[in-house]
């Protein structure tokens, strides 16, 4: 999906947001700042570009100033820490649900809410999850998603947040244990934001249930661009009997592949966002679950 003039101030906030989070005085924050808002697309001089393709040059520019590869790192890991030590919670939740294959669907959507649990505490997720778990889901989508996993042999997941990816393995725990497919798992190669690399998805586990694979973009995309991924990445797809892809990043570029690409895709998101909300008709901050068949 390219961007609307809602992405605009949206990418803005989170662009001092997370300059917010890194060790620079005013000087250097007022600096970067100005240098980012000379990005043509957030002048609104180029409309055909997604948000991650704006991003990726927003997060050029401060892994540029502030020298460091992947800034956000101790932030992931925190992230991480953090909802693993849920995780015999969230086992629970789905063992004793009436459906727990949609309830670990959910669980996978709300862990796209990562980006505002960070500076909670754990007994704050752990009710936020169980109060946001009650949200509805689209009855007439998960059955298609779960008619489509029923016959898939192979499943390619498109992975988003730290944090968000050890929801992510309690969904590929539930996968494997009702329908055994086999299973690959894309993280990025370049790190942006507070998305998961390999390093994260190990710290979690995800490789002791799932072929982790670095999505070989060489860039801080926080996002999919199937042209720029590996062949191997792009191998997985053609031979996938249904993609997963998680968050509004990987959607909105996603989205825009689609459009030449005759794949099964479920889009698992939040609706963070007004442009969201008026694509899915899904009220803001519920669970989407989407499919394209």
């Amino acid at each position: 999906m390219f961007i609307k003039p809602d992405c605009i101030p949206c990418i803005l906030k989170m662009t001092i947001s997370s300059l917010r989070k890194l060790s620079l005085d005013e000087k250097s924050v007022k600096a970067l700042y100005a240098d980012i808002l000379q990005i043509p697309a957030l002048s609104g001089l180029v409309w055909d570009i997604t948000s991650p393709e704006i991003i990726e040059d927003v997060w050029k520019k401060i892994i540029a100033t502030v020298n460091s590869r992947d800034p956000f790192y101790e932030v992931k890991s925190s992230q991480n820490e953090q909802i693993m030590s849920l995780y015999p919670f969230l086992e629970k939740m789905v063992k004793d649900a009436a459906d727990p294959l949609k309830l670990a669907v959910k669980l996978s959507i709300l862990g796209n809410s990562m980006d505002f649990m960070v500076a909670d505490s754990s007994i704050a997720i752990e009710k936020s999850i169980t109060t946001k778990a009650k949200l509805p889901l689209s009855d007439k989508n998960y059955s298609m998603f779960r008619q489509q996993l029923e016959a898939a042999r192979h499943l390619l997941i498109f992975g988003d947040n730290a944090g968000e990816i050890v929801f992510d393995r309690l969904l590929i725990e539930t996968i494997k244990m009702l329908y055994q497919p086999e299973i690959s798992f894309v993280v990025r190669s370049v790190p942006t934001l507070n998305d998961a690399t390999i390093r994260e998805a190990k710290a979690v586990g995800i490789d002791q249930m799932a072929t982790v694979i670095e999505n070989g973009i060489d860039g801080p995309l926080p996002g999919t661009v199937l042209s720029r991924c590996s062949s191997t990445v792009n191998d997985l797809v053609n031979r996938s009997d249904l993609i997963i892809s998680k968050g509004g990043g990987n959607f909105d570029t996603l989205d825009e592949e689609r459009k030449h690409l005759n794949k099964k895709i479920s889009f698992m998101l939040l609706s963070k966002c007004e442009p969201h909300f008026d694509n899915f008709n899904v009220k803001l901050y519920h669970p989407i679950l989407a499919n394209t068949y």
